[in-house]
């Protein structure tokens, strides 16, 4: 069941920032700013505990991607794009009209996620990430 994130789930979400995201995962306060922002939409999918969340910024009409995250034993499972739909639903609720991301180039399976639900690159920032990766923004209207 996917279903709006609320202060309990922090300690879950933080769980799953580690087990996802290592050295890049967002610490605590950062969660727990992304629960109570005004202009965030933080959703879960929670199937007797939380097994992936995602996030999403909303201001005027253009909505930001932050971060969606699926228990690495989960994945390939379409918890990531039942997230994902729930969020782009959301964010047309929330009045945005365009949705923007960053994505690793060398996340294949996030990339593939994300241009089968019609996200297209519009750019690419070279060696953003601390790996040394690019991140290439995409775009998909709404």
């Amino acid at each position: 069941m996917i279903r709006p994130a609320t202060a309990d789930d922090l300690d879950a979400v933080v769980a799953l920032e580690q087990a996802c995201f290592g050295a890049e995962a967002w610490s605590a306060s950062l969660v727990a700013g992304e629960l109570t922002a005004d202009t965030r939409v933080v959703l879960v999918h929670d199937d007797d505990g939380v097994d992936a969340y995602g996030t999403v910024g909303v201001v005027a009409d253009v909505a930001d991607l932050h971060r969606i995250a699926t228990r690495p034993q989960r994945q390939g499972q379409g918890l990531g794009r039942g997230l994902l739909d729930a969020l782009l639903d959301a964010a047309r609720g929330e009045g945005a009209e365009r949705m923007l991301l960053e994505v690793a180039d060398t996340n294949v399976p996030a990339r593939t996620l994300y241009e089968r639900a019609g996200f297209t690159t519009i750019a690419t920032r070279r060696r953003y990430y601390p790996s040394g990766a690019d991140a290439l923004v995409m775009e998909r209207v709404l």
